[in-house]
């Protein structure tokens, strides 16, 4: 009679590149961005205020609005462009917009009543712009091959 054995297998790490980190970051922090505003609408008065016409002290109109659109598209943008950029202009592109958003993301907590839970959704979306901007600043880099030509050599041929 065979008895079975059982069969120890490690499961395989594959490496994630560099662009699907970045998107998957820059979708996190989209999430959260919107998922703060949308959590928010609970809060006592804030409909009221909304039938009112304002909006985080705002009076509610398209100009609001536009700008409202103009900052939720930044992480929409970065989702694509960490796909979609080449190398050096995604690094350089994260590093920058990540930079930016880290104050905002801080600003947005600023005189907020609910400390808790503006202060979990800055802290969440600033480990991710932090994870964002390490992984654009360790962007791996390839040694130059010694079968290609160096740029002063293919200057030079010109």
């Amino acid at each position: 009679m065979k008895t079975r054995q059982p069969t120890a297998t490690t499961l395989e790490d594959q490496p994630i590149p560099v662009r699907a980190k970045l998107a998957a970051l820059w979708t996190g922090v989209m999430f959260l961005y919107a998922y703060v505003d949308i959590l928010a609408f609970f809060k006592p008065g804030v409909i009221d205020d909304i039938l009112a016409g304002v909006v985080f002290e705002f009076d509610i109109s398209q100009t609001l609005f536009v700008t409202f659109l103009a900052l939720m598209a930044i992480p929409i943008l970065m989702v694509v462009l960490s796909m979609t950029l080449p190398a050096r202009a995604n690094r350089v592109t994260n590093l920058v917009v990540a930079s930016v958003q880290v104050p905002f993301a801080a600003f947005n907590a600023v005189g907020e009543s609910w400390r808790y839970f503006y202060g979990l959704g800055v802290v969440l979306e600033v480990i991710l712009l932090a994870l964002i901007l390490r992984y654009a600043w360790t962007w791996p880099r390839t040694a130059p091959s010694a079968t290609s030509p160096d740029r002063e050599t293919v200057r030079a041929q010109q």
